[in-house]
């Protein structure tokens, strides 16, 4: 199959999330104004700030905790799965959660960026060291495992209010780590460039994705024989075939009676099989010329 062509509107959009992404990381390996921003956010503490919001926001935020959001999103999936039998779905957010596990895990071990509460030297960008939370793993696990609920819907109304939500869960996830304190302003932003750029390039994976997804089905069937909930049809149903009713002509020369096979429904087949019994011709009895029935002889009343 071959690659998709993508749009105008999302080549753009494409090429303006990796245009951001690429000035997001500049800016903060030149301790730009961006990197005092980060410390001036931090030193405000919003945590102390608005203290009952914490309550609330320490459980928003697992929204974008990869473990527990993987698991609820897969569950929607597989049922999605079963419905349409085919296996896309979940292998969409399979490969989805692999780009995001290489690209952003690969940018926080490469920048071993330190967070907040362990930075040591204040107005400094805090690379190269042993952290890794640049970009923000929530905020870019929220954009994906969201997103591709709207980008697996399959009507307009569905796609533009799973957009919303979706756009709902990675605002207010990434803010919240700000909230928290356990993330830079610029981790965030650059999380949600990362999760952004996986949406927009999974059109790319749609051919290999059908690949798989026939295989996997392919091997299944050739497995367990029948075609299952995954499958593209349903099994035969198995039970007797029904036997033909033979063809009878009437006495009268009539035309024969239509074959079995030719009448439509079962009530149509024991009609013909009744009318052919009636109109069967008697053969007379050989012991009685007359065409009675073959009877015992009647026994005198008192003979032995």
């Amino acid at each position: 199959m071959p690659v998709p062509e993508m749009s105008r509107t999302r080549a753009a959009l494409l090429w303006a999330t990796l245009g951001f992404y690429v000035a997001i990381v500049a800016a903060v390996l030149t301790t730009s104004w961006l990197v005092r921003l980060d410390w001036q956010v931090m030193l405000f503490r919003p945590y102390k700030q608005w203290p009952e919001l914490h309550a609330f926001l320490d459980y928003f935020v697992v929204l974008g905790q990869r473990g527990p959001t993987a698991a609820l999103v897969a569950a929607w999936l597989g049922w999605r799965s079963w419905r349409q039998r085919t296996l896309r779905p979940l292998l969409v957010m399979a490969c989805s959660l692999l780009l995001l596990n290489v690209t952003v895990g690969a940018a926080k071990l490469g920048m071993g960026r330190e967070g907040p509460h362990y930075a040591t030297v204040m107005g400094s960008n805090e690379m190269f060291l042993t952290g890794d939370i640049f970009p923000s793993g929530h905020t870019a696990n929220a954009v994906v495992t969201w997103g591709i609920l709207a980008y697996l819907a399959t009507t307009p109304r569905a796609r533009r209010s799973l957009s919303v939500i979706a756009a709902v869960c990675a605002l207010g996830v990434g803010a919240t780590t700000v909230y928290l304190g356990t993330h830079w302003v610029s981790d965030v932003l650059l999380g949600w460039a990362a999760g952004l750029l996986i949406l927009l390039a999974l059109p790319w994976c749609e051919p290999l994705i059908n690949r798989v997804d026939t295989l996997l089905l392919a091997v299944r069937d050739r497995v367990f024989g029948v075609t299952g909930a995954f499958g593209s049809g349903l099994p035969p149903r198995l039970g007797p075939t029904p036997l033909p009713v033979p063809a009878a002509a009437s006495m009268s020369g009539d035309e024969p009676l239509p074959h079995g096979d030719q009448v439509p429904g079962v009530a149509a087949r024991a009609g013909a099989a009744q009318r052919a019994a009636k109109f069967r011709p008697r053969i007379p009895n050989r012991a009685h010329p007359g065409g009675r029935p073959d009877h015992p002889p009647a026994r005198a009343v008192g003979s032995r």
